[in-house]
């Protein structure tokens, strides 16, 4: 502490050295150093920082950070065909509306009174996602589709007592990073051992005879997905789950709800636990913070009272209408901290709103409308760079809205290919290089694309591949 220091810092005020004296009074330590003597001196830093000085003015600061931003490309200015966890579909202009009203931003926690509201929008949000599902129970939103996975393996778990999880079929790594933290490390007791079942390269599928070989009584779940992480449609869903079902073992089937208006749904497959994205129901992209995965299964207790979520249930009132309330509170962390069956938090709660907003909005046949939309126009992209010289796109039927394409023939890497068509307003596919798919690049096509968006990539692609 500097006995000189005259004034806070502009955006700290407990910086004063006098605060910060009486601070550590407060806790009964004479100084920082005593406040972390906790800390292994061979863990703690000793240099000096090199930080920049701080903006006195919120002017400063604005400018900034203007200044810096601006150093991005966007996916509004710059026409982009990433997916890969994060996708861009349109977002409604009534979603925004609807989540961004006050009601719904400063309502977290009250009165049965004051969250009546908020109840029903999130008890919606789980009655339509059902639906889209085909599962009659589904928990408020958890932070991403990894956690979901994450959670729904470690409800397999309790459910079975055994502890070992089988994920097949192509796999996105951060997904695959986040399942492994859900899983713990091998050496803590309640660890959860994973196998891996690789998809096969010929066909981008679940490699059958690789699963039946894994699948044995030892197993708590079997998890894939359709589509999957390559965009791959699966055709023996009910075969994989049936394969589950006879070790003993529960279905986690992991989907994109965006494409349910035009494939069969988890629960019409034997899926026992359905778990996915919520991003593509009309929440914008975004990083820093979650963009929302749902848990859905039957309504059945074993699974209901293994849920880490908050639920929320409707019921008849006595004057003949009905209230909305959360169920199941006391098992979730929020009411049995440490104890409950897994950490949940808020984060992702508002934009439950959205999705509720999103998919009310578009009701059955608009979603066979955006996915008939979003699998013709992936297809045609598929066709057209296949086209493109030196350009292979091993599977150009049987997927929806993200598929490979090969640049091995190119003779230049991902990497090369991507930096080429930023020069052309483009943000090509994303570089799986190193992800054992070889020199390709995972593309997304959307709802959002044109017919001319796709031949202006086709294009550049023939222009840098000439």
């Amino acid at each position: 502490m500097r006995e000189n220091e005259a004034s806070a810092h502009p955006w700290m005020a407990n910086s004063v050295a006098d605060l910060k004296r009486r601070m550590l009074e407060a806790v009964g330590a004479s100084s920082i150093e005593e406040l972390f003597h906790q800390i292994p001196e061979d863990h703690r830093f000793r240099g000096e920082l090199r930080l920049p000085p701080s903006l006195r003015s919120e002017p400063e600061l604005k400018r900034h950070l203007v200044r810096t931003l601006s150093k991005n490309a966007t996916c509004e200015e710059t026409l982009s065909f990433l997916g890969a966890g994060v996708w861009q579909h349109h977002v409604p202009a009534i979603c925004d509306t609807v989540y961004g009203r006050t009601e719904w931003l400063t309502s977290v926690f009250g009165g049965p009174s004051s969250d009546h509201g908020r109840n029903q929008a999130w008890f919606e949000f789980g009655a339509q996602l059902g639906e889209l599902v085909d599962m009659e129970f589904v928990g408020l939103p958890v932070y991403s589709w990894g956690c979901a996975i994450g959670h729904a393996i470690r409800m397999a778990a309790r459910m079975t007592g055994r502890r070992k999880v089988v994920l097949a079929g192509a796999m996105d790594p951060e997904r695959l990073s986040v399942v492994r933290t859900y899983c713990e490390p091998r050496e803590t007791a309640t660890h959860i051992a994973i196998v891996h079942v690789p998809h096969d390269p010929r066909t981008g599928l679940v490699d059958m005879a690789a699963l039946k070989a894994a699948v044995g009584t030892d197993v708590a779940a079997v998890y894939f997905e359709t589509p999957g992480y390559n965009g791959m449609i699966e055709p023996r869903a009910a075969e994989i789950a049936a394969l589950a079902r006879a070790a003993g073992a529960e279905t986690i089937a992991g989907c994109d709800p965006i494409a349910l208006g035009v494939l069969a749904p988890p629960g019409s497959f034997g899926a026992d636990i359905a778990v996915g994205p919520t991003q593509p129901l009309g929440v914008h992209m975004n990083c820093g913070g979650g963009v929302g995965g749902y848990i859905a299964s039957r309504d059945e207790e074993r699974y209901a009272r293994e849920y880490p979520t908050l639920n929320v249930s409707i019921a008849p009132t006595a004057d003949g209408k009905h209230g909305f309330g959360l169920s199941l509170f006391h098992q979730s962390s929020y009411g049995m901290r440490e104890e409950g069956k897994d950490w949940t938090g808020n984060s992702v709660y508002m934009w439950a709103v959205a999705n509720a907003v999103y998919m009310s909005l578009l009701g059955p046949q608009g979603f066979r409308e955006v996915g008939g939309l979003i699998l013709q126009r992936a297809h045609y992209a598929a066709g057209r760079l296949a086209a493109v010289r030196c350009v292979r796109v091993p599977h150009t039927t049987g997927f929806f809205k993200e598929f490979l394409v090969d640049f091995a023939g190119t003779g230049r890497t991902v990497a090369e290919i991507n930096r080429a068509l930023r020069d052309h307003g483009i943000f090509g596919g994303k570089d799986v290089s190193a992800e054992g798919f070889g020199p390709m690049a995972l593309y997304c096509v959307t709802e959002i694309h044109t017919k001319d968006d796709i031949d202006r990539l086709a294009a550049a692609l023939e222009e840098i591949c000439r």
